[in-house]
């Protein structure tokens, strides 16, 4: 599987032979100022919540590409309204089918509602099954004991954990999450794009290696193979 980071909390995953981006945020992003969109292609949107800096992008992204938009039936039914005609609701719940695998929404302890103040819906994590291997992208989320739930559905490869502190987990509660999840493969998001959520990076991949475990930080338009 290949993940392409776009900064913030955005980023691509290829597995199952498509495309799946999240969370598109590209305008008003500092750190994604280089990012050129027409390069990036997708067959699916996954959004974890409503807040501006996850959804900010996903209309015209959704729009331009022609993909399949998945989130809460909150966020489904306000793509709807915004134009887009392509979308998935869903809520927690069972595995759901898709042609690169199937997907469990899972809890994220966070706030979740649009622009206008108006409800978005339950945040959301997403485990993937897939052929390729499982992963799980936490979404915006402080830590919770629902995430050693994880293991019953999935054997990841790695997960997708926000670092930032301030509004999510820092670094010692995404330690304590890989621990949860039985995952020590860890990719971080949602930090340094502003300065309540700045982090040192060094000390972060290093409390990382110190409890065992890998902490990767793709630079902004960097793909790793994972």
């Amino acid at each position: 599987m290949k993940l392409t980071f776009y900064g913030h909390g955005t980023f691509l995953i290829e597995a199952g032979g498509r495309k799946i981006l999240f969370d598109p945020f590209f305008t008003g992003n500092p750190v994604a100022k280089d990012v050129n969109l027409d390069n990036i292609t997708a067959d699916y949107i996954f959004v974890t919540h409503g807040h501006g800096d996850h959804t900010g992008d996903v209309v015209n992204m959704a729009q331009r590409t022609g993909a399949v938009c998945v989130g809460s039936a909150e966020v489904a039914n306000w793509l709807n309204k915004n134009g887009v005609e392509k979308v998935h609701g869903m809520n927690h719940g069972g595995f759901i089918p898709f042609d690169f695998g199937k997907v469990k929404g899972v809890n994220a302890i966070h706030s979740s509602s649009f622009g206008d103040g108006a409800y978005a819906g339950n945040p959301m994590g997403f485990v993937f099954n897939t052929a390729e291997g499982d992963f799980y992208v936490s979404g915006d989320t402080a830590l919770t004991m629902d995430m050693q739930l994880v293991p019953l559905w999935a054997k990841l490869t790695f997960s997708v954990f926000p670092i930032g502190s301030n509004y999510t987990m820092d670094v010692q509660d995404a330690i304590h999450a890989s621990d949860f999840v039985k995952c020590n493969t860890v990719v971080g998001v949602h930090y340094n794009t502003w300065p309540p959520i700045a982090i040192d990076t060094k000390k972060a991949i290093a409390d990382f290696g110190k409890a065992g475990k890998t902490l990767l930080l793709p630079a902004v338009g960097g793909t790793i193979e994972l």
